[in-house]
């Protein structure tokens, strides 16, 4: 274990758009999602759960739709993303999630078709969910996912001992804890106006209601690429480190760089043959 100095790197985006039936999730993202791709709509993926609901926005541009169709396991989704990828896209939009939790095939149905004991049956289903949580999170590329929200209730009890329905909110149809896994959360309501429920960028937190657009996009974009470029600067110093001859030159360059680039995994695995194939110094140089 060693300490690091905290550094902000460049990032891709990871955020959630929530909304009853009718709140724009879909239109949204997509205009979100062409100002991450830079204006460019065919760099945008939508994995589509919705029954044909990303083709009715094809006047928007030439962006592209991967159906997914039940059963809607995580493993089934993974792989959509995993395509997407393969395709060089630079944003995703699964429209939507609900369906890997509470859709035909989703994880809920697959649990009460289990037999046996139910602590032990979510002991298997878990890791599957978090394979597809570790998909999204994972990503090379921003991706933008919507929910479904519902009204929730609770049970209250009454003065007279009677326990009643209450209405407590909406609640996202997905496994509880989603959100804290995203960057940025934006709840949009029935007139497509958007707050912010989670900001780890700082963009929208407190600010008032707005209707998500492209400039949305260009900003999260901003945001994303307002950090370090660790892999960039990690392919310098490792063609820095392969000009030098001697292991004495190696240890002097690799002291002048940023600590999160000499603890950086990739630069220490490429950078250790390199520096166990080189002399301490050459021509009977005495070591510094």
């Amino acid at each position: 274990m060693q300490l690091r100095t905290a550094t902000r790197q460049k990032a891709k985006i990871r955020l959630g758009l929530s909304a009853v039936s009718g709140g724009g999730k879909t239109y949204s993202a997509i205009l979100i999602a062409k100002g991450l791709a830079g204006g460019d709509l065919s760099k945008v993926a939508i994995i589509d759960t919705e029954n044909g609901s990303a083709d009715l926005y094809s006047h928007m541009g030439p962006y592209n739709v991967l159906p997914l169709e039940p059963p809607y396991t995580p493993e089934r989704y993974v792989e959509a993303i995993r395509a997407c990828e393969a395709a060089g896209m630079q944003v995703i939009v699964v429209d939507s999630i609900t369906h890997e939790w509470d859709g035909k095939g989703g994880i809920l149905e697959i649990h009460s078709n289990m037999t046996g004991n139910s602590f032990t049956n979510w002991q298997s289903l878990t890791p599957r969910h978090q394979k597809f949580l570790d998909a999204i999170l994972q990503s090379p590329c921003h991706i933008i996912t919507t929910v479904r929200r519902k009204q929730d209730y609770e049970l209250t009890t009454n003065e007279k001992g009677k326990q009643t329905p209450t209405k407590v909110g909406l609640k996202e149809i997905t496994r509880e804890g989603f959100e804290y896994e995203l960057t940025l959360n934006l709840e949009l309501d029935v007139k497509h106006n958007a707050t912010s429920s989670k900001d780890r960028t700082g963009l929208f937190v407190g600010q008032p209601a707005f209707t998500p657009s492209e400039e949305t996009g260009r900003l999260i974009l901003d945001w994303c690429n307002n950090g370090l470029d660790v892999d960039a600067e990690v392919d310098t110093a490792l063609a820095t480190m392969r000009t030098l001859t001697t292991k004495q030159n190696m240890r002097n360059h690799k002291a002048t760089l940023p600590d999160y680039v000499q603890n950086h995994a990739r630069l220490n695995a490429e950078a250790v043959p390199l520096y166990n194939s080189l002399p301490e110094t050459l021509n009977n140089e005495p070591a510094q």
